[in-house]
């Protein structure tokens, strides 16, 4: 069912507010503007199928409503971008969710599980892609578009409801719920303009004066951004931004010797050269802080390591669960320095792995090979 009006819209929404969960996915384009535009949006009860069309429709307050209806569990795959692009187009975050990306991984498949491979492995159905790449927001819309949307989400409810049963009989479903817990967070989708120096790339190479101009920089480009409503890369990329951090100028024309700069209207320069002037006069006790990059580990280190990294692998084998979910070797080095701070110590992780880690740390434990496979001694 294609969903273009309003009344539409609100009927659909009554009727899937009765389940206990749909399936969501969107389509959305994200390269010309600064958040990401949504065209689409697909949702499926064990019933029906639709897509939605928002480009068509003026208030979507209807489907607003049923995103935050906290009765109705929104299903979705791999749903970080689908939760950015609902939010800033619903002004809603949908809740509550479930993830089958992360879910399949605490059932032996990997963490970066594709949509395709999912309905594969869960439904038995091959899927084409053949519309992955298509523009969404052009209309009319295609039949195979259409159908390519469909599929999206009426194999996604399939396999949701195999994936939660298999979890429920494992006694998984806790682990997955406190896992999406990141997702949950809106602080996830909302860029801080004053935080958002940290995402530049290379911007650990910088000493904290540089990061105070960095700040100021970054939190210009977001705020001219977002004003335009142009990706920020189109403002000033990381490049160019990093080049005028090193450089530190101080009028127009040594600002112009970055290449890069050219397109800055004399405006953007006057606001450039005074973001990088506040940066680099600011008070030394409240200087930008963002950590050291860790030490190389020593050779002993990198063997303790490895011989945690085999028990997880071990773990995983026995379990189900993705070795990358559990942990990464960076969380393992952490996790020598400083066991207290770790999530492997809360929650599933320690339930699985937790006092495995410390008996092997300690010499209570060994690992061996027996019949080529690796055991615990």
């Amino acid at each position: 069912m294609y969903i273009s009006t309003y009344e539409d819209l609100q009927a659909f929404c009554d009727r899937a507010s009765a389940y206990a969960a749909v399936a969501i996915d969107t389509e959305f384009l994200r390269e010309r503007t600064y958040h990401p535009r949504l065209c689409l949006v697909q949702a499926a009860t064990p019933d029906e199928c639709v897509v939605i069309d928002p480009l068509a429709i003026d208030d979507l307050g209807p489907l607003a409503a049923f995103m935050g209806n906290a009765d109705v569990l929104k299903v979705f795959h791999a749903c970080s971008q689908d939760m950015e692009v609902l939010y800033h187009a619903l002004g809603v975050l949908p809740a509550p969710i479930f993830d089958t990306q992360v879910a399949a991984a605490f059932l032996g498949e990997r963490m970066q599980m594709s949509y395709n491979n999912l309905v594969q492995a869960f439904c038995g159905v091959a899927l084409p892609k053949s519309e992955s790449l298509t523009d969404w927001s052009h209309r009319p819309l295609t039949g195979k578009q259409m159908e390519y949307a469909v599929d999206d989400v009426r194999y996604l409810i399939r396999a949701y409801d195999v994936i939660a049963a298999r979890l429920a009989e494992e006694g998984r479903l806790t682990w997955v719920e406190s896992e999406l817990a990141p997702l949950r967070d809106l602080g996830h989708y909302v860029v801080d303009p004053r935080l958002a120096f940290k995402r530049v790339k290379r911007i650990s190479s910088c000493t904290r004066r540089q990061l105070a101009v960095a700040r100021e920089l970054a939190a210009w480009r977001e705020q001219r951004a977002s004003s335009r409503d142009i990706p920020r890369k189109w403002v000033m990329s990381d490049e160019v931004l990093m080049a005028l951090v090193k450089r530190a100028p101080r009028d127009a024309a040594d600002l112009k010797r970055v290449r890069g700069t050219e397109q800055l209207s004399e405006r953007d320069v006057e606001a450039v050269l005074a973001a990088a002037a506040r940066g680099a006069s600011c008070p030394q006790e409240r200087l930008p802080f963002i950590g050291h990059a860790r030490r190389a580990p020593s050779p002993e280190t990198e063997s303790v390591c490895d011989l945690m990294f085999a028990l997880l692998r071990l773990v995983s084998e026995r379990t189900g669960v993705a070795t990358s979910l559990i942990a990464s070797r960076d969380e393992l080095l952490s996790y020598i320095d400083d066991p207290a701070s770790s999530r492997l110590r809360e929650g599933w992780r320690f339930e699985l792995v937790g006092t495995l880690l410390d008996d092997l740390l300690s010499g209570n434990m060994g690992l061996t090979v027996k019949d080529g496979a690796v055991q615990i001694l």
